[in-house]
């Protein structure tokens, strides 16, 4: 039986993509470089300083910008956001999630939040869900974000669990690999077109339950 269940935030606990892409565009267009809907599928599940590094490659404006001035843009883009996202309350968490949360609770398995946005806690707090989670692994403490399986592996650690004994819940391709590279078992929230077809898979949050992750397990 799996020890811990390590969850990624943004598509997984709840949607803050949407707060994610017009914080980004907002940047963006005031550097004059248009991203669209399509380009912000590269940025899902990718740090902040990885996800400004894209937006400059794809306006060919890296060799513009000085690393002061780059500090600088990922701190107005957080500041956007972190604005955009006071309304988040407990009625934004995804359905199934906090009842996954109460059964994994119940049955003493460990829940560890590995997410590669800074403003996890922040998140947790405002839906109320902060004490479910025995560990919050903090990505500028990472030597390197998703798709590298650093953050999963500091999650498993965090709560003192083997990686071999952890699934990973995840709905961007770049956290699935870094699930695959660390060693723990993957779960996907999507498609087999965006996640890929080898491994467990479900349309929706709705569909994750204790029952359907122990299926998944004895499956493996």
């Amino acid at each position: 039986m799996f020890k811990g269940v390590l969850f990624d935030l943004d598509g997984v606990i709840t949607d803050t993509a949407e707060y994610h892409f017009h914080a980004w565009k907002k940047l963006a267009d005031d550097l004059g470089i248009t991203i669209d809907r399509e380009f912000n599928e590269k940025l899902k599940g990718v740090s902040r300083e990885d996800s400004l590094t894209l937006i400059l490659q794809h306006g060919n404006k890296s060799d513009d910008i000085s690393a002061e001035e780059f500090t600088r843009l990922a701190k107005e883009k957080n500041d956007n956001y972190v604005e955009m996202i006071q309304a988040i309350s407990p009625k934004d968490i995804y359905p199934g999630i906090l009842e996954l949360l109460k059964e994994l609770k119940a049955h003493d398995i460990k829940i560890a939040l590995a997410s590669a946005s800074k403003n996890g806690p922040l998140l947790l707090d405002k839906m109320e869900i902060t004490s479910y989670f025995d560990a919050i692994v903090d990505p500028a403490s990472l030597a390197a974000g998703k798709p590298a399986p650093d953050i999963f592996l500091a999650a498993a650690k965090a709560v003192n669990i083997d990686i071999k004994e952890a699934i990973g819940i995840e709905d961007a391709a770049a956290g699935v690999a870094a699930i695959k590279a660390s060693g723990a078992l993957p779960v996907g929230v999507g498609t087999a077109e965006e996640l890929g077809s080898d491994i467990a898979l479900v349309p929706d949050t709705s569909h994750l339950s204790l029952s359907y992750l122990e299926s998944v397990w004895k499956g493996n």
